[in-house]
């Protein structure tokens, strides 16, 4: 099969096009024809090089697919066949308490699909059955691949990690990223207030069309919050660019609020003023992903419109070098999508 593989770390020249030997489902699993992957920004980190992360080369980058299950394997459901099917990017052993209880992306042997295994920047994939989501129709290829990682990674944020609830102050930072375009959407299902950052004129104005009720820069931040809170601050800030915006995030906040995190794109290595969390009883969450069970929960929401993903530019197999620099970029507003 075709496949864009890699080999080393390194930039986009280390992503090769390739023909390699096409997978077959073994037992409990399934084999899905890949019809969409889109990106995130994991990919790049992957490419470029995860401390402590050993690959299995070559390797194939790539978390959210959508396609058809064209092979079954021993122990999965023959009914499958046919299916078209999201695919959920989260692997976990399925035996521990954490798993048995519901909290997989806790599991001691938790993976993701594209980063400790290869993943779907090929034309097959193969998955556990445990991972197959139902297709919400309605939605093209390239749609519903832009669903799983980052909506699941924002419903976990908010809903189990932040317990967002009608009429609190949410501030969503990077709304032209994958996490940041679900991020608001969720807040504003749960009936929050949203207040958006983001690098440009024109992605505060996508985020506005999004459902941001206000709009900030970053370097304005403090400001717009105080001035639209009348300086009570914030209930919670979803953060997940880090080091440039901790400072800021930690200030907008009020006496008890929340920040939660899922990621330090612009560095990891964050300052943080103790006195302002203890005196003013501040929590810090962090997150990673979300449960299978979440996936479930919100992918009604995706099929009635309700939630919307944003696919901001496509790409064939191919180009996936382009569509890699056109992630480093920070230019897109919502997932950049592979069309193998």
């Amino acid at each position: 099969m075709r496949a864009v593989v890699l080999r080393e770390h390194g930039g986009v020249d280390v992503l090769q096009e390739e023909e390699i030997e096409t997978p077959h489902a073994g037992p409990g699993e399934v084999r899905v024809r890949v019809h969409a992957c889109a990106l995130n920004r994991l990919d790049l980190w992957v490419r470029a090089g995860l401390p402590g992360l050993r690959l299995a080369y070559p390797h194939r980058l790539g978390s959210d697919v959508a396609g058809v299950v064209d092979e079954v394997g021993p122990g999965a459901p023959d009914s499958l066949a046919g299916s078209r099917v999201l695919v959920n990017p989260g692997l976990s052993c399925g035996r521990c308490r954490e798993c048995l209880r519901g909290d997989d992306n806790l599991c001691a042997s938790y993976r993701i699909l594209g980063e400790h295994v290869s993943g779907g920047y090929a034309e097959w994939v193969t998955i556990p059955v445990q991972n197959v989501l139902p297709y919400p129709e309605g939605l093209g290829w390239e749609q519903a691949a832009a669903v799983p990682l980052v909506f699941l990674t924002a419903w976990q944020m908010l809903v189990r990690r932040a317990r967002v609830r009608p009429g609190d102050w949410v501030v969503v930072h990077a709304a032209g990223s994958g996490v940041g375009s679900a991020a608001i959407q969720i807040a504003k299902l749960f009936g929050a207030t949203v207040v958006a950052t983001a690098s440009s004129p024109a992605k505060l104005e996508q985020a506005r069309a999004l459902g941001a009720d206000h709009v900030s820069s970053y370097d304005q931040l403090v400001d717009v919050v105080r001035r639209l809170t009348g300086k009570r601050g914030v209930d919670v800030v979803v953060e997940h660019t880090g080091k440039a915006t901790w400072e800021s995030s930690l200030r907008v906040l009020r006496w008890g609020g929340t920040l939660v995190t899922c990621g330090a794109t612009s560095g990891h290595e964050a300052q943080t003023d103790l006195r302002h969390v203890f005196y003013r009883q501040l929590s810090i969450l962090g997150s990673t992903m979300g449960s299978k069970a979440d996936l479930h929960d919100l992918l009604p929401h995706v099929a009635s419109g309700r939630l919307r993903p944003v696919v901001d530019r496509t790409y064939p197999l191919s180009e996936a070098r382009q569509a890699h620099l056109r992630l480093e970029s920070r230019e897109q507003f919502g997932k950049v999508v592979l069309l193998p």
